[in-house]
């Protein structure tokens, strides 16, 4: 219960900065301008050729659950992953800089505890905000196109594509993706908050964190580098995708889960090993 009640703090506080909530208004500019994108004439005659040119019906699937992942497929990874960045590598670097930390071990409070305490932020603040991308992105595109329609799933780099005529199926596997999403990007919030425990500035930190995402997006476009691209952090970052796929494959499901599981224990060990051997007192 101690616990729950630091964590709540905790959560309290982070929310308490301004630059938390720069995502959320970031998203909701950006979804109303894609939204926009989407009601000109010229982006519905694309999508409505991509859709026919699968042998499906433009009405049926040119629906605000298409759009919603749309949205969330083209803006999570690369817009997202700033917000999550800035907001996970400053949470320890920022206090450490404002001089908190000297307050909070006058304390009997171990750094392990102190530091689970504000991963378990980062990883509630990170998932729900994916989910409050896609709830605003579907209430926008309900607004634009209405509620009723199925759902079309195309993403050529992952090799999946699906089509659900049925909204409530459409709808659950969509919210299925969003946690999925949510999982994957903990993975992008663990290495900043790894490099927060560092010690250096928090712009550091964030910097450190994009450059390693972009730089590994970049190689994985090389054609060299396609038979290894299950290597890549990017690569299994993306698996959420396969959660849209008509007979989810449990195996591969699995393995870039734990992969991704893996490297978040992985940061957090190397974050506190390097926080507990730092000195706080002079």
């Amino acid at each position: 219960m101690l616990f729950l009640q630091q964590l709540r703090g905790e959560l309290r506080k982070l929310y308490a900065r301004p630059r938390t909530w720069m995502g959320y208004a970031a998203f909701v500019a950006m979804e109303a301008l894609i939204l926009w994108v989407y009601r000109r004439e010229g982006s519905q005659r694309h999508m409505r050729d991509l859709i026919e040119r699968n042998n499906l019906e433009f009405g049926d699937f040119y629906s605000s659950l298409t759009i919603t992942f749309t949205i969330m497929l083209l803006s999570m990874f690369l817009l997202g992953s700033v917000f999550f960045a800035l907001v996970a590598g400053d949470i320890v670097a920022k206090e450490n800089e404002d001089g908190n930390l000297r307050l909070v071990f006058a304390r009997p409070v171990s750094r392990l505890r102190l530091l689970l305490i504000k991963y378990g932020a980062v990883c509630i603040y990170t998932f729900s905000f994916v989910f409050f991308v896609g709830v605003t992105g579907y209430l926008m595109a309900v607004m634009a196109v209405g509620w009723k329609g199925g759902l079309f799933v195309l993403e050529p780099r992952m090799k999946v594509f699906a089509a659900y005529p049925e909204w409530l199926e459409g709808a659950s596997r969509l919210a299925l993706s969003a946690a999925g999403i949510g999982i994957s990007m903990i993975t992008l919030s663990s290495m900043a908050f790894m490099f927060s425990c560092l010690k250096i500035k928090p712009a550091a930190a964030t910097i450190l964190t994009l450059t390693i995402l972009f730089v590994d997006m970049i190689l994985q476009g090389f054609p060299f580098f396609k038979p290894y691209e299950t290597w890549f952090i990017t690569w299994r970052m993306s698996a959420w995708v396969f959660l849209m796929e008509p007979h989810l494959s449990w195996p591969k499901l699995i393995e870039s889960y734990a992969f991704l599981i893996g490297l978040n224990l992985t940061f957090l060990t190397l974050g506190w090993a390097a926080f507990q051997s730092r000195d706080f007192k002079t």
